[in-house]
This record gives C-alpha cells, sequence and structure tokens, in this order.
C-alpha cells in the first residue's frame, strides 16, 4: 500500500502573530525523506502541525492511515515503566488478567486483535539494542538515550503508516546511533526526519529544505543535496558578479551622459554669447537639445535601474552562509605548558582506581563513550583542574544570563573592554545593530550559539582552554559550520563531547579518548587524520 503525506497551502502563525507559514505545499510518499532547514524556518512545528498536535490558520494535511510522532524531547515520568514508554501497560495488564482467569469482556476490547504486542515489543527492544531492557524497569533508571530508543520501539510496535521523527539522535552514543539509522532504513512506510545528524542525513532517499517559507524538494541523500545547492551557488555568485560589473558599467555611462548633456548645454551657451544667431534659431536649438538629451539620459536612468533590479534578483538567489572568522592570538598556550591533569576521578565506581588524564600544550582531544560512562563528568573535572583560563560550553549554553542582552553578556566576562570594542567583536561573530541589544531569551538557536562563542573566546583573561559538552545539539547545520570555523581559530587545548563524527573530523583532532566501562580511558592517535 503506498503510504503519503499530502500538505496543501498550508499557513500558520503563533499567537503573538509571528508567521511561520504562508500557503507552503508539499508531498511526502513511501521512503525516507530528511526535512532540513536553519533553525527556526519552522521544521518542528511543520511535524507538529502534521502530526495534529497543532492546528494550521489555513489550507490542509492528509495522510495515509496511522501517523506516529517522536519528539525532541519525550514527556517523562520517573515512576512509569518501560511497559508505560512503550504504550502497552494497559495491553500487558488485561492480558495478566485474563491469563489469571478473568474473562471479562474489558479486557478483551483492551487487546484487541493485537495478540503478539509483546512479542512485537520484545523483538522492537532488541532491535534497538536494548535486550537488557525489561518491560517492568523504571523509566527513571534509564538513560536519556536508552529513553528515547523506548519511545521509539514503542511507535514502531504500533506499526504506523507515517513516522515522525524529530533530532531523534540526540543524546544518543556512537552505537545507539547505528542502531538508530538501521531502524530508519528498515521502514517501510513514509518517514519524515528532523536531523543534524550528518550521519543519519546519508540514509535518506530526500531531502526537503525549508527555505525562506517555501518547502523544495531534492532526489537522494543529503550529500546529493549539497551537491545541487553547491552547484546553484556557484551560479548565483557568477550573476552577482556579472550583475555588478553591469551596474558599474551602465553607472559609467550615465556619468558620460550627463556630462556629454553639459557639453552640448556649454556649446549652446558659448554660441549665444557670442551673438550672431537669430534668437527664434537658438530657442530652436535649445530645445531640440533639451528633449535629446532628456530622452538620453531618461533611457539611461531606466538601464542603470534595470541593472540595480537584476543586481537585486541575482543577490537575492546567493545564499549568506554566515561565516565566522576572528582571528584569536590572545588564546595560544604554549606547547609545553601543563592545561590539566586528571588523577584517580570516581566516576559512580565504573573504573576501579578511576579515570586518569593529562592534558599539555594546545591539544585538540575528542572524548567518546558510551551514554553514562562519565564524559561529561570528566569534562567538569578537566575544569575544575584547569591550570590556564578556561570557557565551558555546556549542551544547553547555560552560561549566558537569559534575562541580560547579548551586549551585557559579553561585558560581564570583560568588564574592562569598552563597549565600542565589545561591538567590534560580535559583529565578527555576525552580531550587529540591534541584534547586540536583544536579550538572549529572544535569541533563535543560531544565534544563541554566536552569543555563547563571543562570551567565552572574548573574555578577561582569555581563555587558553575551552571545553565543549555536545555542541552541536539541536544546532542547524549552518550553525555547526560556523561554531567549528570559529573553533579552527581557537589557538589554545580544546576538549570536546560529541558523537558527531562530521563536526569531530573539521577540527583537526590530535587525540581521540574513548572511556570504556570497566576499563578505564583508551587513546587512539591513529584515527586522527
Amino acid at each position: 500500500m503506498t503510504t503519503f503525506i499530502n500538505i496543501h497551502q498550508l499557513a500558520f502563525g503563533w499567537p503573538e502573530g509571528h508567521r511561520v507559514f504562508d500557503g507552503i505545499d508539499v508531498v511526502f510518499s513511501d521512503g525516507r525523506t530528511a526535512l532540513v532547514g536553519d533553525n527556526g524556518t519552522g521544521k518542528s512545528t511543520l511535524l507538529k502541525l502534521t502530526a495534529g498536535l497543532l492546528k494550521p490558520g489555513s489550507g490542509t494535511i492528509t495522510a495515509s492511515g496511522l501517523i506516529e510522532y517522536l519528539p525532541q524531547e519525550l514527556p517523562l515520568r520517573l515512576g512509569d515503566s518501560v511497559a508505560d514508554l512503550l504504550g502497552i501497560a494497559e495491553k500487558q495488564r488485561a492480558l495478566a488478567a485474563i491469563e489469571a482467569g478473568d474473562a471479562s469482556e474489558a479486557h478483551f476490547a483492551a487487546i484487541g486483535d493485537d495478540w503478539d504486542f509483546l512479542d512485537r515489543s520484545r523483538v522492537a527492544l532488541d532491535e534497538l539494542g536494548l535486550d537488557h531492557v525489561g518491560l517492568d524497569r523504571t523509566v527513571g533508571t534509564l538513560s536519556g538515550g536508552e529513553s528515547m530508543l523506548v519511545g521509539l520501539a514503542g511507535r514502531l510496535v504500533r506499526r504506523p503508516d507515517v513516522l515522525l521523527l524529530d533530532e531523534p539522535s540526540n543524546n544518543l552514543d556512537g552505537s545507539a546511533r547505528k542502531r538508530l539509522y538501521q531502524a530508519i532504513c528498515r521502514f517501510n512506510g513514509t518517514l519524515v526526519v528532523v536531523s543534524h545528524d550528518r550521519a543519519l542525513l546519508e540514509h535518506v532517499d530526500a531531502v526537503a529544505e525549508l527555505y525562506k517559507g517555501r518547502v523544495r524538494v531534492f532526489e537522494g541523500n543529503f550529500s546529493a543535496y549539497e551537491q545541487v545547492i553547491e552547484g546553484e551557488q556557484e551560479v548565483a555568485a557568477r550573476a552577482v558578479r556579472d550583475a555588478k560589473q553591469d551596474l558599474t558599467r551602465q553607472k559609467r555611462e550615465l556619468i558620460a551622459t550627463r556630462v556629454q548633456n553639459d557639453k552640448g548645454a556649454s556649446a549652446w551657451r558659448r554660441e549665444r554669447d557670442r551673438g550672431g544667431t537669430p534668437k527664434i534659431l537658438l530657442n530652436g536649438k535649445k530645445n531640440a537639445g533639451e528633449v535629446s538629451s532628456a530622452k538620453i539620459l531618461g533611457a539611461k536612468l531606466d538601464d542603470v535601474a534595470e541593472a540595480k533590479g537584476r543586481l537585486d534578483e541575482a543577490e537575492e538567489a546567493l545564499r549568506d552562509d554566515g561565516s565566522i572568522n576572528v582571528d584569536l592570538p590572545e588564546t595560544s598556550v604554549s606547547s609545553h605548558r601543563d592545561i590539566a591533569i586528571i588523577k584517580g576521578l570516581d566516576v559512580a565506581g565504573l573504573y576501579g582506581d578511576g579515570l586518569g588524564l593529562h592534558i599539555r600544550g594546545p591539544e585538540r582531544i575528542a572524548i567518546s563513550g558510551d551514554n553514562g560512562s562519565g564524559k561529561t563528568t570528566l569534562l567538569r573535572a578537566i575544569a575544575d583542574a584547569a591550570r590556564v583560563p578556561h570557557g565551558f560550553l555546556t549542551q544547553r549554553l547555560e552560561l549566558l544570563d537569559d534575562d541580560a542582552s547579548v551586549l551585557d553578556n559579553v561585558g560581564k566576562r570583560a568588564p574592562e573592554a569598552g563597549q565600542a570594542l565589545l561591538r567590534t567583536r560580535l559583529a565578527r561573530y555576525g552580531m550587529r545593530g540591534a541584534a547586540v541589544f536583544q536579550k538572549v531569551a529572544t535569541l533563535s538557536g543560531g544565534q544563541r550559539l554566536r552569543a555563547a562563542l563571543a562570551t567565552v573566546l572574548s573574555a578577561q583573561p582569555a581563555p587558553q582552554l575551552l571545553l565543549l559538552d555536545e555542541p552541536t545539539n539541536n544546532l542547524d547545520m549552518s550553525s555547526t559550520r560556523q561554531l567549528q570555523q570559529a573553533l579552527t581559530a581557537f589557538e589554545g587545548a580544546l576538549v570536546v563531547v560529541s558523537h558527531d563524527e562530521a563536526f569531530l573530523d573539521g577540527l583537526g583532532l590530535t587525540r581521540r579518548v574513548e572511556l570504556v566501562r570497566g576499563e578505564g580511558i583508551a587513546t587512539d592517535e591513529a584515527r586522527v587524520s
């Protein structure tokens, strides 16, 4: 059976007046489609509208069969069981009652025709690597990644025709992500996934891009989509260059036309001042000259206006990549300087004698490990043991004061810097004009990242150690690229916890450290390119 989602002339706005969509059209059919776009373009909103959790202002959304939706943040009650999170607890209780001899119609109604729900639930959990998770286990004992996978298993157990996933790989370690990818590839209906996970995006059949209020679908995986966009942007860049050259030429010709008109007027005045030419003839020459000059000048003004219009149109097609280009020489550190030394760090008794780590000089280290292996604990220990000025970007960027402006946040970390210098620094991170006076609480995800980077990297004294905990979670692709650009300019020691391999590959790592439960730290320098 063919499955689909058909969205026609969909409009939606928030109560405060912000319009998210204004008449979009898109069809998703059998297969896996990635929904991509910058933060704030409405990706999660579109999933919620499709799932029926939000009501459109106008337009229609039709879909085949059962729709299941997995949100970014699962609403969890820590005392619930895994069966509750799977959505089978009522059926499980009914089955237990029937097996105990209670033939109540209510129990049979609760199960319906779904007599193999327990077997399917066990299979779904096992396929996602949760064979160690029992149905009676409480949600409070699960890690964030395990909870997300149980939530996905519950949706798969219900055998939906349409599956909507919003950032499903957030909080998952490397092995869990691989199992997620396998589950996505096994799904036979219509699947739409919002994700910034490059590895996941290589497993889709199509990419739907939300850009400037419209949805455009590209066949193929994310790499194929990038190639198309790159080609289009090369054409657009050439068109902008050509349009600028044409506008410059038209402006030069306009100046030449005005000079020529002035010469004609001057020649007429000289003839008049010499005398000897009948007045009627002089006036005729003047009128004819003025009419001719006006026509030529008007035509040339039109040419300039048309050239300006072509430039505006060409620039509209050229995307702003929002690059961050900064120099941070003040963050440099000697290669012989001890940055931090960790000895015997206890992580819930997982590592016997504890963890040890020595960081020296401008190392660039990636820390990996399964969920619950102590990666964040190790980062905090490094911060506590730091022997140089340091900055710490947590997953939710808590260093920022939501009630203060961007400028005030930066100023708190650099109290001796004047406002002019702070605004110059913020401009390097793409925050200019009124944006620097915005409260942090009103910023988009990408703007919040820029503000956090500016705050940390502009601090006095400048950090010579930078710690990041899953920095790309909830970032769109352009924001992730901007983060890479800023980190490339950082000259101190860098320690990053991330499951995003594409992001890590762009950081110029010198060492990878893996936390292995029961064993400790394994260092792998051979994998560093």
